[in-house]
């Protein structure tokens, strides 16, 4: 019997990806585990193994294609020893964008000839219900007033289609959708964001010929969603601090001095953003009550500092995280962050590299710019924006020096970190950075 191969779910949030590329074609034999496919998501491009052994009987959806939705049909596989041919004309097809092509042949069916369920590989990780339902299905169902999930299906691999809404409608026997009961998730969520000017009302602003108009990817679409999402729930409350490098400049130079060298490199190179990583983890951990996530009904209290850091990437921006950051070494946490930025830039992350995290670092100080105000990413309650290091003239026991210097400003969710908690948080962290020594005991 064929075996389906549908669009996996990359990520719990994930809707639609882009088949990036196939390292297979039709007619190659396949094992379990090995690599057939790219999938590209808003933040990184996966790779898909095959899960059965078989032959690759029908590309069904050519690589470069963009927005394939979950669970809709990207190939089909021949069992061992089955005919290729027929494997190929007896799969399942690729759902479309509309119902134009599957509402005919839903409605010609009689409800006898339902054909039988082809097993689909394992790479088509359950997404929710949605993907699990005609687009028509989907359509007839919210016209009626049905609660979709409350029914059977009776179309390929259990899914809902046009005649089950149909007898649903008959009988009566689907809840309104509206009845549903809310999902702590859905309760939780906030109001419709204002959209904005709408895409007419601008351009009359412009001269026709002045502009041109950039699609928005996957990724800007997602920032973009997140950013907002932040705004209109935070309630953002900023604390800033100067704080002299000196003693950390100089440590640091020390220790790349003493670095052991492996095949003639050495085995670690800090950088600052390294020790501000691992000063902001400490600080997490010497203040507990401010290493949090704010919930409606609970604050969830992390026991250890998973610290994400901000990484610019061609048409936005990723943030990795370095798990447990408050138990590891300054090398162990440079030589990981070199290995996480260099997979973000090629897009190579896995979903559970960037997607979490207890707190953030942004750093904007290589670019010059002396301080700024970043955006908490939510589950977070907190993030660090540093600015440039500089020489800068202070007043010492009446005299005036020259130090080096950065201002940093902390971010927080104010209703689980207020003011005098995130000073105490960023006090901590001042207290690393001019004596980074207790970053090594």
């Amino acid at each position: 019997m064929p075996i389906n191969i549908t669009m996996p779910a990359l990520s719990p949030t994930m809707e639609e990806g882009n088949l990036a590329k196939w390292l297979v074609k039709e007619g190659d034999t396949v094992k379990s585990g090995d690599v057939i496919a790219e999938i590209e998501t808003d933040k990184a491009t996966m790779e898909v193994e095959a899960v059965d052994e078989g032959t690759v009987a029908k590309i069904v959806v050519p690589a470069g294609t963009e927005g394939v939705k979950v669970n809709s049909l990207i190939a089909i596989l021949a069992a061992d020893g089955e005919d290729v041919a027929a494997a190929a004309s007896g799969g399942g097809s690729a759902p479309k964008a509309e119902a134009k092509a599957e509402a005919p042949k839903e409605a010609e069916k009689p409800a006898a000839a339902a054909p039988a369920a082809a097993p689909t590989a394992s790479v088509a990780r359950d997404n929710g219900f949605v993907g699990n339902a005609s687009p028509l299905a989907r359509r007839l169902a919210k016209e009626a007033g049905l609660d979709i999930k409350a029914l059977s299906g009776s179309g390929p691999n259990g899914r809902v289609i046009k005649r089950d809404i149909e007898a649903a409608v008959a009988s009566g026997g689907a809840k309104p959708a509206a009845a549903a009961a809310p999902t702590a998730a859905a309760s939780a969520a906030p109001a419709a964001a204002p959209k904005g000017m709408s895409e007419d009302a601008v351009l009359k602003l412009f001269e026709p010929g002045s502009y041109e108009l950039v699609p928005h990817d996957g990724m800007r679409k997602t920032i973009a969603k997140r950013l907002q999402e932040s705004k209109q729930t935070i309630p953002h409350f900023y604390v800033s601090v100067d704080v002299e490098l000196d003693a950390l400049l100089a440590l640091r130079a020390q220790l790349n001095d003493s670095a052991p060298r492996k095949e003639d490199k050495p085995a670690y190179k800090l950088s600052v953003n390294d020790m501000v990583i691992k000063a902001m983890a400490l600080a997490l951990r010497d203040v507990p009550d401010a290493n949090v996530s704010w919930t409606d009904t609970n604050m969830v209290k992390h026991k250890h500092a998973d610290v994400g850091v901000a990484v610019s990437i061609p048409g936005g921006l990723i943030t990795p995280i370095i798990r447990s950051a408050e138990l590891k070494t300054l090398s162990a946490i440079s030589n990981e962050m070199k290995d996480l930025g260099k997979r973000a830039k090629e897009r190579k992350l896995k979903p559970e590299e960037y997607q979490g995290g207890t707190t953030a670092v942004s750093n904007m100080g290589m670019m010059g710019v002396k301080n700024f105000a970043a955006v908490v990413n939510p589950p977070h309650a907190t993030i660090l924006a540093v600015g440039a290091g500089e020489e800068r003239v202070v007043v010492k026991k009446g005299e005036m020096v020259i130090v080096n210097a950065m201002t940093v400003t902390l971010s927080t969710d104010h209703r689980c970190v207020d003011g005098a908690l995130g000073a105490e948080l960023l006090g901590a962290f001042k207290r690393y950075i001019e004596n980074p020594m207790g970053m090594l005991v």
